[in-house]
């Protein structure tokens, strides 16, 4: 019985852990705060991630869930043919929105 608890223990556990990896093709795109974009830049859309911020009853460390919502905002802004990102609010319930700019630096 024990060892059934234990695996389903780690199983929730695990899958809790996850890792975004930064696209090559991203690794260039930048994020400013709030209120701090450069002149010049030119809007290019928007963007709208989401991670598990939970599982059951389990809560995801707030700066991994950021972290890896900023890593699928940078890989995403490529697409838009833009450089610099800008999040839009704070994360909630795993998502989080951010502005796409190109601003050619």
């Amino acid at each position: 019985m024990r060892l059934v608890l234990l695996a389903a223990a780690s199983t929730v556990l695990l899958s809790a852990c996850t890792w975004v990896p930064l696209a090559p093709n991203a690794k260039s795109v930048r994020v400013v705060a709030a209120g701090a974009l450069p002149a010049g830049c030119e809007k290019r859309g928007e963007v709208t991630v989401s991670v598990k911020d939970s599982v059951a009853f389990y809560e995801r460390n707030t700066l991994r869930v950021r972290d890896e919502l900023e890593t699928l905002a940078r890989n995403e802004a490529p697409g838009l043919q833009a450089d610099t990102l800008q999040p839009l609010g704070d994360p909630a319930n795993g998502e989080q929105r951010f502005a796409a700019y190109r601003c050619g630096s």
